[in-house]
């Protein structure tokens, strides 16, 4: 999910450029924070962690106003593991990938089903892998559509930023469909139910996850990108690095005591495959 390229800079930008630029001058003063087991919090008795709405099962607002889904499960038990409370903030997707919210003292920890890649390893580190990721084909029923194959002369949704669009544009010649971007995932999801694309590309949690919720889409195609999610800090921060640390200790420890599959049943449906992600 949510790719990220730098080639519109002649050379990489520093963290602080990139809070200058994406946050302002004035949002990238250090704020006084917490430190709990010798690990700084930006703020006072929080995990601060960012993330953009909605992703579901991932990361969404429920009908009571509450932020919940897989993600918020798993980083709920590094807060209770910390003693703090989680707090989750919403914003720009490429604000957490190119590494600015952190520079700018934002979040903690950020998380959205992002796919670890080599790019985004430049700008921000993650945690070990948590969740094995395909690309899904999204359909509506009505539309006669079982494959990319039958998406000639069709649109094609895709949310921008993420490894959808990558493989979803890198096919579009070979296909003959016509690519739409949307800027998140509930828009791009609404517009398959409404017709306004054939099909839609999007990794296969939410995809599938989607289509249980609305009995006029499917699932008709999955494609096996090999992807892998991992939570996001910062990168070339020793803070950082041991908050990361204590995550996915907290991590294995869920795996072994059932708490990951318990969870991971509970947004999916069924539990996960022996050595997963």
């Amino acid at each position: 999910m949510r790719a990220i390229s730098f080639r519109r800079f002649r050379r990489p930008l520093s963290i602080m450029a990139l809070c200058l630029l994406s946050l302002g001058l004035g949002a990238c003063s250090q704020q006084s924070g917490d430190t709990v087991d010798g690990i700084h919090l930006v703020h006072q008795g929080k995990l601060t962690v960012c993330t953009h709405l909605p992703y579901k099962p991932f990361e969404f607002t429920n009908d009571s106003g509450k932020v919940v889904g897989f993600d918020v499960d798993l980083v709920r038990l590094l807060a209770n593991d910390l003693g703090v409370k989680l707090d989750v903030v919403s914003m720009d997707w490429n604000q957490i990938t190119s590494g600015a919210a952190f520079a700018a003292h934002k979040c903690d920890l950020a998380m959205g089903g992002a796919t670890i890649t080599a790019a985004r390893k430049k700008a921000v580190q993650f945690s070990a892998p948590y969740f094995k990721a395909t690309q899904a084909l999204l359909v509506d029923r009505k539309a006669g559509v079982s494959s990319l194959a039958d998406m000639a002369n069709k649109r094609l949704g895709m949310q921008t930023d993420t490894t959808g669009e990558v493989y979803a544009k890198k096919h579009a010649a070979q296909y003959h469909y016509t690519p739409v971007v949307f800027d998140d995932l509930a828009l791009m999801t609404t517009a398959v139910s409404a017709g306004k694309v054939a099909a839609a590309i999007g990794d296969n949690g939410p995809m599938a996850y989607y289509a249980a919720q609305n009995p006029g889409t499917r699932v008709a195609e999955t494609f096996d990108t090999g992807e892998r999610y991992g939570f996001i800090a910062a990168k070339d921060s020793d803070n950082a690095d041991k908050l990361i640390g204590r995550l996915n200790d907290v991590l294995a420890k869920a795996r072994k005591n059932g708490t990951y599959a318990s969870k991971y049943q509970h947004w999916f449906g069924h539990k996960p495959t022996a050595g997963s992600p």
